[in-house]
């Protein structure tokens, strides 16, 4: 057996795609999907444009698409990966979400070599926006309304993240079911302002002190990042929630702005 060959002889490869345009890769993850023995796309916390993929397949051939419960319960994946080797392809990177550190601590429990390769997360890709780095606060995600449950947390987030003089990147949810098990839909951005305006109104009817016009707040909407199709725009959330363009969505909630900052937004005006 070769070096090469012994390298890819068993275990598991988390591999992070980025935004999944295959220019954008890592030689190592390209090296690991021509290699191992078996490929996987994780395909329930992000989705991949239809130009994306189809340049994937081109280039490395088609593979199994694995849902949430064949993650969350990958007693299969792991049996596999255990005697030969198993790629699973992660659009991002391949740590942001729980879910695959939890494969990780599973191979180490059970002596499966574990191969990580990074990928560019989106927190890397909102660089381009030029709101300085440090200066962001925590995170959040707008879920979609399940059964008229409306949670008030992320826009609480937001908030408190002013309150600090802290950005906020809000991430969109794209599972409306909350299952996991089917085709990803990403939120547009319509349903996911429409949805912190609500949450708005909630507070203010448990009597929080809100300002009296939420969608005029300025934000910077940021579609398909690293893709042929990267848009990014700065305007109210009012205007924002009116374009219509597939993909996937985030949004950036900008506190007090430096300078440098302003000089930056000014490249994404909505006319």
């Amino acid at each position: 057996m070769s070096a090469e060959n012994k390298k890819f002889s068993n275990g598991l490869w988390l591999i992070g795609l980025g935004p999944g345009n295959p220019d954008l890769f890592t030689i190592g993850g390209v090296e690991a999907i021509k290699n191992c023995k078996h490929v996987f796309i994780e395909g329930y916390t992000a989705n991949l444009q239809n130009i994306d993929l189809q340049e994937l397949e081109k280039r490395f051939g088609k593979w199994k698409t694995l849902m949430r419960n064949e993650i969350e319960k990958p007693d299969k994946l792991l049996t596999l990966a255990s005697h030969e080797s198993v790629a699973l392809l992660i659009i991002g990177d391949v740590l942001q979400a729980t879910t695959h550190i939890d494969l990780i601590l599973r191979c180490q429990k059970l002596n499966i070599p574990i191969n990580l390769i990074p990928g560019i997360s989106i927190t890397t890709l909102i660089g381009e926006v030029g709101l300085q780095a440090y200066r962001f606060g925590r995170q959040t995600t707008i879920p979609y309304i399940y059964k008229s449950y409306l949670p008030t947390s992320p826009l609480e987030v937001i908030l408190t993240n002013k309150k600090n003089n802290l950005h906020t990147l809000v991430l969109l949810d794209l599972d409306p079911t909350g299952m996991g098990e089917d085709k990803p839909q990403p939120m547009t951005p319509f349903i996911a302002i429409d949805t912190l305006n609500s949450m708005s109104k909630k507070l203010k009817i448990n009597g929080e002190q809100m300002d009296s016009d939420m969608m005029s707040w300025n934000a910077v909407l940021c579609s398909n990042l690293g893709t042929s199709n990267n848009q990014i725009r700065y305007a109210t959330l009012r205007d924002l929630s009116e374009v219509k363009l597939d993909g996937m969505h985030c949004l950036i909630i900008p506190s007090k702005l430096h300078e440098i900052e302003s000089l930056a937004l000014r490249r994404w005006e909505v006319d």
